[in-house]
């Protein structure tokens, strides 16, 4: 009869053991449901204020492809970037000119990217796109609320090169680039990069500053709405929060950092795993010394 005794009361202590095991092992975790817009871990995109006057910058489209397969028979998508401080300094006036599109039968994206195109003319190596406030690309651009977007997402914002059009020539103002160097949203230094819909990489250029500026067209120009409270370039991320450590070479793609479970999430697993083990020490304890 004792030694039954004694069995159950080590079988109740290796049970609380167990379960305080599975307690201190397993963290909980969240999920935040966003809603409305996604936009980035700094906040939406600020508008900026003050783009110095006569700065331009201008990307030229190299004679070949970078993606061969677009013109099996040799050539590229050719015309050029233009983008220059609006009149009234807040935002950039980008203008585009192309000829001889592919015709696949389904608009064309193109965005702003994070390097500048190297010496071979790799498109791959401009990175992600221009994304200072970390939104990411997984969910779509929202046209309607344009500050949640990415900084680097003109196509997305402003509208995709449409499908099946030989040449095709747009102008609007986007409110959240900059040629102020040295903070996120400057691209003075980048590229932009065209795309197939499935992000395939097309073609790519530089962007390179125009001594003395040009006159751009002044018809023809849509602007994106605003929200009044981006009201200065000063509230824009750093070329510091960028992870830009210098105004001469953009940045390298910002990533998500890996979140550790939560402080409060441990300390609690830890004294529940400590009170449980503890109650589990004294049956353990009192069976031995039943035995004895």
């Amino acid at each position: 009869m004792r030694s039954s005794g004694t069995l159950s009361l080590l079988l109740a202590a290796a049970s609380v053991s167990a379960q305080s095991i599975v307690t201190t092992s397993v963290a909980p975790t969240s999920t935040v449901t966003p809603s409305g817009p996604s936009t980035g871990e700094l906040g939406d995109a600020a508008v900026v204020n003050d783009n110095p006057a006569g700065v331009v910058y201008k990307a030229v489209l190299p004679k070949e492809a970078f993606f061969k397969p677009a013109f099996p028979e040799g050539g590229n998508i050719e015309g050029e970037v233009t983008a220059e401080a609006h009149k009234d300094g807040k935002g950039v006036k980008f203008t585009i000119k192309l000829s001889n599109l592919p015709k696949i039968g389904a608009a064309l994206p193109y965005h702003l990217h994070v390097d500048p195109v190297p010496s071979n003319g790799n498109c791959t190596a401009t990175l992600a796109h221009l994304d200072p406030y970390i939104r990411g690309e997984a969910t779509p651009c929202d046209k309607a609320a344009p500050a949640t977007c990415q900084v680097g997402d003109l196509s997305g914002k402003h509208g995709a090169i449409p499908a099946d059009v030989g040449t095709w020539e747009t102008s609007y103002v986007d409110p959240y680039a900059s040629t102020v160097e040295g903070i996120g949203a400057f691209f003075g230094n980048r590229s932009i990069v065209f795309h197939y819909p499935n992000k395939t990489r097309i073609t790519c250029a530089s962007f390179a500053k125009v001594e003395g500026g040009v006159k751009l067209p002044s018809g023809g120009i849509t602007t994106l709405p605003t929200v009044s409270t981006f009201s200065s370039a000063t509230s824009l991320p750093t070329g510091i929060i960028s992870n830009q450590t210098t105004t001469q070479s953009p940045s390298s793609t910002t990533s998500r950092p890996v979140t550790p479970p939560t402080s409060t999430n441990v300390v609690v697993g830890a004294a529940s795993g400590l009170r449980v083990g503890a109650a589990g020490a004294a049956v353990f304890g009192a069976a031995l010394a039943w035995l004895l």
